[in-house]
């Protein structure tokens, strides 16, 4: 699948981000971002003296009023651009709900009568306790119930992280189903036995809800050095006041209070949103949909990558790799049989066999009629499928049931069929036996496929520093059988989304960023916790909206171009913060010779701008530091190109180009912006 960008300037977008920009004007969302909050709160004064003069009649409205609308701009330039960034996510527990409403359950008006009674869609939503319904093969599951009538083979691999099939009937202790399980083969009917609110989605929703993702690093000494920068500038324009009062100099608190914008580090305080865009958007490039600029930040940074085995590791369903044939056979005989008893086996087992059987051998499919051919479907009650052609009778299935129809057991099979059981099982692979009349002719080896150049892209992860551990429901001697093969650290087997979630909160307390790539519901709450949650197309919608990534491509080593995409998001927030650094103190010294020169002519010396007035340096100034924003936001979208240098090779190249730049651009801006003031007669 490829993705489509979509552009920033998409007009829905633009639209939805307009009405959010100012909702975010409130005092507990502004709060967060330190600068834009000191911004709102000046423009916000600036127009109530504005407002005052206009009533009292006092002069300089047209000075203070053009002051108020810039100030205006650019608080809500940062908010817009802000609310363009989060129209790109979704609500994660909506979602998950989501799923639940949009799944149609074929619910049975007449419940006691056969399968085939009449019935009508309902949403799974609107299902009550008691209703039967009905479910077929290529069905989900609809909710939390009991198997009233018939047996099936269920895939609850999105659900438990357990890649087997599983066969659910009525009566006994497997008669319980799981509401957004599938059914592979047959039909059931099922009571549902769960409240809305308490079925294992809910309880899914519950943990994804009370999941936190912790701020980075990086994002925490962002925020504590532009507060403090806001502090340093606040003490020195209260300075000023002071020092304007004794030496009696006239600067208005309209003046003052602009002047303290000028100097807060505006410019990447209102691009940080900018930056996170351009993230998320060159994470398109490579097929990855990220839902916050956060998310492509944390990347940056990550320590350990957890990943899920059942369909992000492996394909998902178990796949036939071998034909193993019995003393006296050779391993074509075996595929021949194999693909004949396989025809009329729909499930992903069954086709694989048929695909193998066909591509790896070459084995052409016998034309039915001719041959007169009697297919024998493949049941979730018999666990057999298998065709009657010409004189033979070859079946195929688990081991047991294929021994139990040619009265044999596991103790009286031949030694090699033993052997080769034994081997496959040992290995975490799934036996399935292959018999024509009375002779068993091998046995076909399933197994989760690894994906193809995992382990190596696993070893590149590694070079990184970024350690990789799977997790997974299967078995322990399944589970390490896969991670030798996939050449990952660690893994953690048997593993509840409870267990995935304790492992990465213990993790983020030791102080580690944790990625999570994973593609089924119980997924979930692991990636709605992670830092980074990545989630694969292929799994469920639950997956995919609990993360704060998707993967269109299902590739989880996609976590190397992700990374190195969030250091570029790094590298260009610093570059741009020493940016807007030096910005700042230039204007600094760019503004303050002008407004006390009448006062202190010895600044002469330093006002090598030679700006008109005070009050059109500061209007220049407050013009400039919005416009700077607008000007640099090209940059801040198409980002710095990543380079694995050092750390001290980076800071020079930053203070070389970003730094000194910071301290020419605005001289030159302001004077610009100074001149045409002047001219048009603006102060």
């Amino acid at each position: 699948m490829s993705a489509r960008a979509i552009p920033l300037l998409d007009a829905v977008i633009l639209r939805q981000a307009a009405l959010d920009a100012l909702p975010k004007l409130a005092p507990a969302k502004l709060v967060r971002n330190p600068v834009m909050f000191v911004t709102a709160v000046v423009a916000l004064l600036v127009t109530l003296l504005w407002v005052r003069d206009l009533l009292m009649g006092n002069s300089g409205l047209l000075f203070s009023g053009q002051i108020a609308a810039w100030l205006w701009f650019t608080v809500l330039f940062a908010n817009f651009a802000e609310a363009i960034a989060e129209g790109r996510g979704k609500a994660h527990a909506d979602a998950l709900r989501s799923t639940r409403s949009e799944t149609l359950a074929k619910l049975l008006l007449h419940p006691e009568d056969s399968k085939d009674g009449q019935w009508q869609q309902k949403a799974a939503d609107l299902l009550k306790i008691g209703d039967v319904v009905l479910v077929e093969a290529g069905d989900t599951i609809p909710a939390d119930g009991e198997v009233i009538e018939g047996i099936a083979s269920v895939n609850e691999s999105a659900i438990t992280g357990e890649s087997a099939p599983v066969i659910r009937e009525s009566g006994g202790d497997r008669s319980a189903v799981t509401g957004g399980t599938v059914v592979l083969s047959d039909w059931i009917k099922v009571r549902v036995t769960a409240e809305r609110g308490s079925s294992f989605l809910d309880k899914m929703i519950a943990l994804v809800e009370s999941a936190q993702r912790q701020k980075t690093p990086n994002e925490l000494a962002l925020s504590i050095l532009l507060s403090g920068m806001t502090l340093i500038f606040l003490i020195a324009v209260t300075t000023l006041w002071g020092l304007a009062g004794y030496s009696g100099t006239a600067l208005s608190l309209t003046v003052l209070v602009a002047l303290l914008v000028t100097l807060i580090p505006t410019t990447i305080g209102g691009l940080l949103s900018a930056i996170g865009i351009a993230g998320m958007d060159r994470l398109i490039r490579f097929n990855v949909m990220a839902t916050s600029g956060r998310a492509v930040e944390a990347a940056g940074d990550v320590d350990t990558l957890l990943l899920d085995k059942t369909g992000t590791i492996t394909y998902g369903n178990r796949l036939a790799t071998a034909f193993i044939p019995a003393p006296g056979l050779t391993d074509r005989d075996v595929a021949a049989a194999a693909l004949l008893s396989s025809l009329s086996d729909e499930t992903p087992e069954g086709r694989s066999i048929v695909a193998l059987a066909k591509g790896q051998y070459g084995q052409a499919e016998p034309d039915a009629k001719e041959r007169h051919a009697q297919f024998i479907p493949f049941s979730a009650q018999t666990r057999i499928s298998g065709v009657d052609i010409d004189d033979r009778r070859i079946r195929k299935g688990a081991v047991d049931a294929i021994l139990k129809s040619i009265s044999l057991t596991i103790d009286t099979a031949p030694a090699a069929f033993r052997e080769s059981v034994e081997i496959i099982s040992r290995s975490g692979g799934t036996p399935l036996a292959v018999a024509d009349g009375q002779r068993l002719l091998g046995v076909i080896h399933l197994k989760d496929v690894v994906k193809p150049d995992i382990k190596e892209r696993f070893a590149a992860l590694r070079s990184m520093g970024i350690k990789t551990v799977m997790v997974t429901g299967d078995n322990p001697v399944t589970a390490a059988a896969i991670a030798t093969e996939a050449g990952v650290d660690d893994y953690i087997a048997e593993a509840t989304p409870q267990d995935k979630l304790a492992y990465i909160k213990a993790e983020q307390a030791k102080g580690r960023l944790i990625a999570m790539c994973g593609d089924g519901t119980n997924d979930a709450p692991a990636l709605a916790q992670a830092d980074v949650g990545v989630a694969m197309q292929s799994g469920t919608q639950a997956a995919r909206e609990a993360g704060n990534m998707v993967d269109l491509d299902s590739n989880p080593t996609k976590l190397i171009e992700v990374t190195e995409i969030g250091k570029q998001l790094l590298m260009t927030r610093g570059s741009l913060t020493t940016f807007s650094i030096a910005n700042d103190v230039a204007k600094y010294f760019a503004i303050v010779p002008a407004l006390f020169l009448a006062t202190y002519p010895e600044l002469g010396a330093l006002n090598i701008m030679h700006l008109s007035t005070p009050e059109s340096a500061i209007l220049s100034a407050v013009i400039f530091n919005a416009l700077i924003i607008v000007a640099l936001i090209p940059l801040a979208l198409k980002g710095i190109g990543y380079s694995p240098i050092g750390a001290s090779a980076l800071l020079r190249r930053n203070l070389l180009v970003y730094g000194l730049g910071g301290l020419i651009v605005p001289f030159v801006g302001i004077k610009l912006i100074d001149i045409i003031v002047t001219v048009l007669h603006l102060v």
